[in-house]
């Protein structure tokens, strides 16, 4: 094209333009430009770049996976009211979540549980929910971690509200999610989502301000919440001494540490919360197990100086009446017996996760839930064992 453009197209109109006629709405100049190019051009910019994000991402270890949100917890617990009332299920904090695998108890029983376990989050919500549901009728099993468990912590106690209000809109776009995005993408985990990334840079911490590093990804999940420690935890000795250092500072005192009085009666009232729960529950006919699932290293020291056996696991069997399994009375389930390996002292690496679910299933057959268990299960076990 030659000579200037038509002024009717290109040129803005004023009113001396127009002598007697109201100044029309401006009309701004768009240049003939290859806009079919420029649009291929970005394009191939934004690919390259898009694949140059999740390829740096798969070279850290990390793999396409599903995000563990609420909807997706809420799709397992929606299982119950479609009719699958009369299942195991599976409550606790990340330690019942991480080390319990799907797959294994399956072979072993032949159903799949339910798994509800949410990391950083007491079960007791949960195990109230379903105590009030009447259309629970199976068997329950209830991980305890001591400094999640005895306390109340509420990591993502937002869970069971979302459940009961989720929108139309939010159920699709977990399945969209869930089917068409996370199962392909690396870098859409949450831990490595741009704004956490901006997050985490070592800003300049706030006078009289204590910094606490966000707990970084450690599992990968699958569609119905079986999960895994992420390899990662364990293989790589930096990211592992970074998830240690994570958990020592939740192991140093602070000023927002609850006075001696106010733990003790966290601890009465979360008791008191477990054995009405349990008391529903087996008015029913429900079976209710609690599991001290294994820690080791520093972790465990800190959960005995703070939340003492006698004081808290004792207790909320004596209180609620209910069989439990504490993994030191059962030389199968100890780490220090069987070599399980816990990078991070608290979860197990997924092999490892594999024989003690089955292990554990084998106690819980022998001694609890199985056919002739009950005398088993009304004998105390002995402090040798212990």
């Amino acid at each position: 094209m030659t000579g200037p453009p038509p002024a009717d197209r290109y040129a803005r109109q004023t009113a001396a333009d127009r002598p007697g006629i109201a100044q029309p709405v401006p009309l701004r100049p768009v240049p003939e430009q290859p806009w079919s190019r420029i649009f291929a051009a970005a394009l191939l910019i934004f690919a390259l770049l898009l694949g140059g994000w999740e390829a740096y991402w798969r070279a850290y270890g990390v793999h396409p996976g599903i995000a563990n949100t609420y909807g997706l917890w809420t799709i397992q617990r929606r299982r119950i009211d479609a009719g699958e009332g009369d299942a195991t299920v599976l409550l606790g904090a990340s330690r019942v979540f991480f080390d319990i695998q799907l797959p294994v108890w399956e072979r072993l029983a032949g159903r799949r549980p339910i798994q509800l376990a949410i990391e950083g989050t007491s079960p007791l919500p949960f195990l109230e929910d379903l105590a009030d549901d009447p259309r629970f009728t199976g068997r329950v099993l209830v991980g305890v971690a001591p400094d999640v468990f005895f306390s109340g912590y509420q990591y993502r106690g937002g869970v069971l509200s979302y459940m009961r209000r989720e929108s139309p809109s939010q159920r699709i776009g977990q399945w969209l999610s869930m089917h068409f995005v996370e199962p392909y993408l690396a870098f859409d985990d949450p831990d490595y989502a741009l704004a956490t990334l901006l997050a985490r840079q070592p800003w300049p911490a706030r006078p009289g301000k204590r910094w606490f590093t966000e707990v970084r990804k450690l599992s990968e999940s699958e569609l119905d919440r079986n999960t895994h420690l992420w390899s990662k935890v364990g293989d790589d000795p930096q990211y592992r001494e970074l998830a240690r250092n994570i958990w020592r500072e939740g192991f140093e005192p602070s000023d927002d540490d609850p006075t001696p009085q106010e733990a003790a009666k966290a601890e009465h009232e979360q008791i008191e919360r477990a054995a009405k729960a349990v008391a529903k529950l087996r008015a029913r006919g429900v079976r209710v197990l609690f599991v001290r699932m294994p820690s080791t290293g520093e972790y465990i020291a800190y959960e005995n100086k703070e939340f003492p056996r006698a004081r808290t696991w004792d207790a909320l069997l004596a209180r609620s009446g209910a069989p439990g399994i504490h993994f030191e009375d059962y030389p199968e389930l100890r780490p220090d017996v069987q070599g399980y390996y816990l990078p991070e002292w608290s979860h197990m690496a997924r092999p490892d996760g594999e024989r003690f679910t089955a292990a554990l299933y084998r106690v819980i057959q022998r001694d609890f839930w199985g056919p002739g268990a009950a005398e088993a299960a009304a004998a105390p076990r002995s402090p040798a064992a212990r």
